[in-house]
Parts: C-alpha cells; structure tokens; sequence
C-alpha cells in the first residue's frame, strides 16, 4: 500500500495550505499598515503640536511668515507721565494703559527742534516715546515732548480700550491691502517704523505699538497690543493712515 495520500487528496491539502498562507499573509500585511499609520500618526501629532502657533508668533521652529517674531521689535506709545526715576519713567496712555519706560545712554530727548535732558522731564507732560517694545516696556531711543493738544492723548471713540476675556469682532475701516494676511511682511526698525507709528497713534490712540512691518506694496501694518481694536493700522508710505482693522 502506499504512503501516499490519493491525488484528490493532496491538491486539497497543498489548497488548504495555499488558503492559510494567504490569509497568514494579508494579515501579516495589514498588521504592517495598522503600524505604520499609527507611527505616522503620532509623528504627524507631534509635528502639528509644536508647530501650531497664533497668527503673528513665531513657533520654536520658526515657520511663519517673517513678520513673526519671538524677541521685541520697534515701536513705541503715546501718553502722559505718571512717574519718573533715574532709569525711566512710567507713563499712561489715553485708553488707561500703563507703559514702562527705560532709558539708556543712547536714549534722545527733544521737544519739537530743541533737544532736552532727560531731567527737564515732568510728570503730568504729553510724551512719545519710540523704542524696542517687549510687551509694556519699552526701551526707549527717543522720547519727545509734546502739546497737550496733540490727538495722541485725546481719547478715540473708535478705539476699545482692553478688557480681558472680552471678545471684538475685527472691523475693517478704511483701506486693507489686497491679499494681506497675518504674518506677511517683514519687520522695520529705524525712522520709517518710528513715522508710521507717529501716524498710527495720532489716527486712533492709546494703543501700544509693538511692532511695524512692511508689507510687499510698501505699506506699513502697525500691529497694536493694550486696546480691544484696532490690531492693525495700515499707513501708506507718505505715512497717511488708510484704514484698520
């Protein structure tokens, strides 16, 4: 008699295995992609948590638009002194807003053409300061006297003073460049981030300035922080502002 299974037998048999070694397969195979979707996954979890970032901020792996920023930039505010000392002065804007302000050797002070000490300084005087802004403070490279009269420190009703926790709706007033989005342009510094802030604190004051960037038509977006709106001022390159948001 023979070892051997009849032929109807076998090719069952070598079916039977054929069958079980696919199905070992496909899930062998499905397994890997359950795996690897996971992987991925997390990855791409990852990746999103720490590049994920408001409009405007720079992320650690700095992706934004290169208006974004993570150190202080030029700016300034308007307002009037409340206090002095030897290595600044703390000033008011006109929307309640306290700004600190800090000298150092380099830092000019003027009232119109004439140049000042900084001891001719008062409390209770109309001030402009520029500087680099880091939040409230600012370091100031120039501070200006100026006329009680000046539209800076007059209280705007278009501007909302801060409130937090309160939410305002972003309207736009007046001119917004075509295509602007958060975080286009580039930061300025120097006389030109100093004029368009000028211009943006005298259209709609009592907001800090905590940054100027240039926009790719060569407009200015003053960016505000301290008031409810505006956020941004858009100032024209003769230094007119053509409308906010």
């Amino acid at each position: 008699m023979s070892d051997s299974l009849p032929r109807s037998s076998s090719e069952k048999v070598r079916r039977w295995l054929s069958n079980k070694r696919s199905t070992w397969t496909a899930a062998a195979f499905a397994l890997v992609v359950v795996i690897g979707l996971s992987v991925g996954l997390a990855v791409s979890g990852s990746t999103t948590a720490t590049t994920s970032v408001p409009a405007g901020h720079t992320s650690s792996a700095g992706t934004l638009g290169s208006n974004a920023r993570s150190a202080p930039a030029a700016g300034g505010a308007a307002g009037v002194i409340t206090d002095i000392s030897q290595s600044g002065l703390r000033l008011k804007t006109s929307v309640g807003q306290t700004v600190t302000v800090t000298y150092s050797n380099s830092t000019k002070y003027d009232e119109g053409t004439k140049s000042l000490p900084s001891s001719s300084l008062k409390v209770g005087e109309d001030v402009l300061v520029y500087g680099t802004t880091n939040s409230t403070t600012i370091g100031a490279s120039q501070v200006t006297v100026e006329s009680s009269g000046s539209s800076m420190f007059a209280t705007s009703s278009a501007v909302i003073s801060f409130t937090r926790g309160a939410t305002t709706d972003l309207n736009e007033v007046g001119e917004i460049p075509a295509g602007w989005t958060q975080g286009s342009g580039t930061i300025d510094a120097g006389t030109s981030a100093d004029q368009a802030t000028k211009a943006a604190l005298e259209k709609y004051p009592g907001g800090i300035v905590d940054r100027v960037v240039k926009l790719s038509d060569g407009e200015y977006n003053v960016h505000y922080i301290g008031v409810n709106w505006p956020h941004h001022v858009f100032v024209y390159q003769d230094f007119k502002v053509v409308g906010a948001e």
